[in-house]
């Protein structure tokens, strides 16, 4: 059960396809049902608001910060969040189709039971993040920290995993069926299972 921020403002209902949402700062905001799909922008701000039904479809955003919000039934197919910072935020019944993700800090974020299949996360920084359950076959989690992040029975089949902190994945409760690590990850997870690994 997400914990939603309470709102002072309501925006429903609006057409802000292709917005360029550059500059703008938002608080306590509820957003319902705004098409943002294409948007764009560079260094807008929303703390503590919330998004239910939005559709952020081939949205392009750079350097955003959208702090301890929470994220109901949004849409985020084809978008590109790039050096974002999304701390304390929530996700629930979402769909991240294609999402791109690159850089930024997504720390104590929680999206249990996201399905992030085909999204690809590199340089991400997901300390303590909640991702716990997720369906993340074929995702790209590249080059991301997960310290100290939740990973109980993610589904983790099949994706590509080079370069990220996983001291924090227990591999008898994930699933790494065809997952590409490195060497260095590679012992991380043997020892992990009592694995005695011979270096030399």
């Amino acid at each position: 059960m997400m914990r939603m921020p309470a709102t002072e403002i309501t925006v429903a209902a609006e057409d802000w396809y292709g917005r360029d949402l550059s500059g703008e700062d938002h608080m306590a905001t509820l957003f319902r049902d705004v098409d943002l799909t294409e948007a764009t922008g560079t260094g807008a701000t929303f703390d503590s608001c919330v998004f239910r039904g939005v559709r952020f479809n081939s949205a392009h955003l750079t350097e955003v910060a959208f702090t301890s919000c929470a994220f109901d039934g949004c849409v985020f197919f084809d978008a590109t969040l790039e050096r974002c910072k999304l701390v304390g935020s929530q996700f629930g019944g979402c769909r991240f189709e294609l999402l791109k993700v690159d850089g930024g800090n997504w720390s104590f974020t929680a999206l249990p039971r996201a399905a992030l299949a085909g999204a690809r996360f590199d340089g991400v920084r997901l300390r303590e993040a909640d991702l716990s359950g997720i369906t993340a076959s074929g995702a790209v989690l590249t080059g991301c920290d997960l310290s100290a992040a939740d990973l109980d029975h993610a589904d983790l089949t099949n994706a590509d995993l080079r370069g990220s902190d996983l001291s924090a994945l227990d591999p008898r409760t994930a699933t790494l069926t065809g997952a590409v690590v490195d060497e260095a990850q590679a012992r991380v997870l043997a020892e992990a299972l009592g694995v005695v690994v011979h270096r030399g």
